[in-house]
């Protein structure tokens, strides 16, 4: 797995890809911390991280569009699969290789609050928290690249549906407001949940039985939740699509709260799309 790592991480650097993504975010994170804090003489530099959330949508794509749609173009794939490497080690070693090269950009940023720190008194403990859950929220948009990225061998296509689906995640604050609130609208989206979830199962594994299984105790969840409590329904759809969000998750770090079940959100976010990219790589493998 280093290996894969280190030969993904020099491969940044043979190539523009690094070095634009570099640039481009510290050039626009230099320019909100020049506007927001230094001309504004504001200590506040948590702000600079949250206005630039946005370079996500345009950089990750970027980022992660080669990661594994270049390896299947190539006919390399076939060589990794090949490969003493498990196919886990191979997707990992990728995925850590993009966040390692994000780390690096963000730790360059390190400058900024230092510079701050010799005009007057930081927030340090907020300025920390926004770095923690900046850094979280950065991987697990990575891990969803990554597993875009799995699903072509067009490293255009993988970028512009890199695009497509984090943009999704963006909006997803602003879709959840108009959402229904009744029961019978939760009902129903729970029962799509279910199916869903029954169909991802059906295509991991292509085992009836253990997608009919699922399908009756989703089922069987749902009516004694109808049942003992129908109430919990109601808002539901909302509720969900919120819980769900990468950037309100943010919030709480951006204003120095530590919430460790955001953490523990982001880690499993960034887990499940990685896992779900080792799967699509091990279904090719056994095609």
């Amino acid at each position: 797995m280093l290996a894969i790592l280190g030969k993904e991480l020099r491969s940044y650097f043979y190539s523009a890809t690094g070095y634009v993504f570099m640039g481009i975010f510290l050039l626009i994170c230099g320019i909100f911390f020049a506007n927001y804090n230094l001309l504004a003489a504001s200590t506040a530099y948590s702000n600079v991280l949250s206005s630039i959330i946005f370079l996500f949508l345009i950089l990750v794509p970027i980022l992660t569009m080669k990661l594994l749609a270049e390896e299947r173009n190539q006919k390399t794939d076939q060589l990794l699969l090949t490969s003493p490497l498990s196919v886990g080690e191979i997707v990992i070693g990728k995925y850590l290789a993009s966040v390692v090269l994000f780390f690096i950009t963000l730790a360059v940023t390190f400058l900024y609050p230092l510079i701050l720190s010799q005009y007057g008194t930081l927030p340090t403990g907020e300025i920390v928290t926004a770095y923690i859950g900046f850094a979280l929220m950065g991987a697990s948009f990575i891990a969803v690249g990554l597993f875009v990225s799995s699903l072509t061998e067009n490293q255009v296509i993988a970028a512009v549906s890199s695009f497509g689906m984090l943009l999704l995640i963006w909006i997803l604050d602003w879709i959840q407001k108009g959402l229904p609130t009744g029961r019978n609208s939760g009902i129903v989206f729970a029962a799509i949940l279910v199916l869903a979830l029954a169909s991802l199962i059906y295509m991991s594994t292509k085992n009836i039985i253990v997608t009919a299984a699922e399908i009756i105790l989703g089922a069987a969840v749902m009516l004694i939740i109808f049942f003992k409590n129908s109430t919990l329904y109601e808002g539901f759809l909302p509720k969900f699509f919120e819980w769900f969000s990468l950037i309100k998750r943010f919030d709480n770090f951006s204003i120095g709260i530590l919430d460790v079940s955001s953490i523990i959100f982001y880690l499993t976010f960034s887990i499940a799309f990685v896992y779900l990219s080792i799967l699509m790589m091990e279904k090719r493998r056994w095609s």
